[in-house]
């Protein structure tokens, strides 16, 4: 059997947030373990509150590598981290925790999941204009992978300024110019959206779809949902001709890399995306998230 850091016993890994039922990443954690040989190795999907990872962590005996983290866990992860990677630390939460000679560590790939759905858009290397729809904690990635592309102004699309303070806050620590725009579909984020480079969106499919008329110009959307699919965002600039990206792909990439820490082998890509039904050998499949 193939081992990690001397070892080769097997070894856990499980995606913790709540609710966790509809995560694909023990669909991808599965086929990479599998094609690189792992056969002991388990990856599961527990239902846990940011209240309960303390001790989900804590308790973890020594056949447990890491853990995945999503919603709502991702601060607590970075708080309950005995070492914190330095793009988790300035976007302020984590959706990796590894186990390591020093204790957990915690990192956000999130970053590299988004930089992986902004070159699958087709972004261009001279792009410095993005709308970001939404200023929750999926947003801060989304701005870390936007300010590594380039992107030097940023329409923030939020209810109001105080919801989009830590943002807005990230996004001037990134050296970017920011504007905050209001949730409501306006000629000003018509506008914005038409401009720009890129359209992200971070917000639920069901929330979003009243920008759906406004966003429909944009050249470029990334859609961090993947379940529903496609979401009223992406079906509106899709059938307007624009380049549309969905969730799926922002999960592959930031898989691969969580992979590669849990694992230190290269991330068996082709395997991770055949089981969430992606084939990177398509010309341009983009359409098809």
């Amino acid at each position: 059997m193939p081992t990690v850091n001397g070892r080769a016993d097997a070894r856990r890994a499980a995606v913790l947030g709540s609710p966790i039922g509809h995560s694909r990443s023990p669909d991808l954690h599965r086929a990479a373990f599998a094609a690189l040989g792992f056969d002991g190795w388990t990856y599961d999907a527990l239902e846990t509150t940011a209240e309960q990872l303390p001790d989900r962590v804590g308790t973890a005996d020594d056949e447990w590598i890491g853990f995945s983290v999503t919603m709502p866990c991702k601060l607590a992860a970075l708080e309950f981290a005995d070492v914190v990677s330095a793009r988790a630390q300035m976007i302020g939460s984590a959706n990796t925790l590894l186990r390591t000679v020093d204790g957990w560590r915690a990192d956000c790939t999130d970053v590299d999941g988004m930089a992986g759905a902004l070159t699958d858009a087709g972004l261009p290397e001279d792009a410095s204009r993005a709308v970001l729809i939404g200023a929750g904690g999926t947003s801060l990635p989304a701005l870390a992978a936007l300010a590594d592309a380039g992107i030097t102004y940023v329409d923030i699309v939020a209810r109001d300024e105080n919801r989009a303070a830590g943002a807005v806050d990230l996004a001037e620590r990134l050296a970017m110019t920011v504007r905050v725009v209001d949730f409501a579909p306006s000629d000003e984020l018509r506008d914005g959206c038409g401009s720009a480079d890129v359209t992200v969106s971070t917000v639920p499919a069901s929330a979003a779809a009243i920008l759906a008329g406004a966003v429909a110009g944009s050249r470029r959307l990334v859609d961090v949902i993947y379940d529903p699919w496609p979401t009223p965002l992406a079906a509106a600039v899709a059938d307007a001709g624009g380049d549309v990206v969905g969730g799926i792909v922002m999960l592959l990439n930031q898989a691969y890399s969580q992979v590669e820490q849990f694992t230190g082998r290269p991330a068996p890509r082709a395997a991770m995306a055949a089981a969430v039904g992606v084939d990177l050998g398509a010309q341009d499949s983009r359409g098809t998230y």
